[in-house]
């Protein structure tokens, strides 16, 4: 059994990132689905992310498999949420909201987005947060069945920067102290 854990990412994991992240973007165009497909995300937001301290990599037998941003502060995006709401268990405003988060194809089948999500709560939790949010395109089921099965629930539809095209589902999971 190979060593798995999940670590910040450093600057000169930017073009390992790049890679896991084209071919997620292939995939997802294969699938017809049009998230991903603008040029988005991109080196300079990768490079931005890595610079903030928001994105981990899931690391198998020494190589990055996978990728997520924990973006830390307000979610422009989560402002307006239609079709249901944002549960208030906890601080409305205290959130993290996982981004960007992709596993490296060849990886596919070995449930490492299982082991990803757990470790990226356990380290939300650590920065204290209690709350975590997440979205993904409507017809992105296969990320609906991980984020469903991680214990997400599912809060409403969100947009990204107000577009009616690009409408998202979008979930949150509370941490128990």
């Amino acid at each position: 059994m190979s060593v798995k854990f999940v670590r910040k990412a450093v600057k000169n994991d930017a073009a390992a990132i790049m890679n896991i992240i084209q071919r997620a973007k292939r995939l997802l165009a294969d699938e017809k689905i049009p998230q991903w497909q603008n040029g988005y995300p991109d080196l300079e937001v990768v490079e931005d992310d890595i610079s903030k301290g928001y994105t981990y990599v899931l690391i198998v037998a020494d190589k990055i498999a996978g990728v997520a941003t924990l973006l830390q502060e307000e979610d422009p995006n989560y402002h307006k949420i239609y079709s249901g709401e944002w549960s208030h268990k906890s601080d409305k405003k205290n959130y993290v909201s996982i981004h960007r988060i992709a596993i490296d194809s060849q990886y596919s089948g070995e449930h490492l987005a299982d082991f990803f999500f757990s470790n990226l709560c356990t380290i939300a939790y650590l920065l204290g947060f209690r709350q975590v949010r997440i979205d993904t395109h409507v017809l992105n089921k296969r990320m609906q069945h991980i984020i469903a099965k991680t214990g997400f629930e599912y809060a409403g539809v969100v947009y990204m920067h107000d577009d009616p095209e690009d409408r998202r589902n979008a979930y949150q999971l509370f941490l128990a102290d």
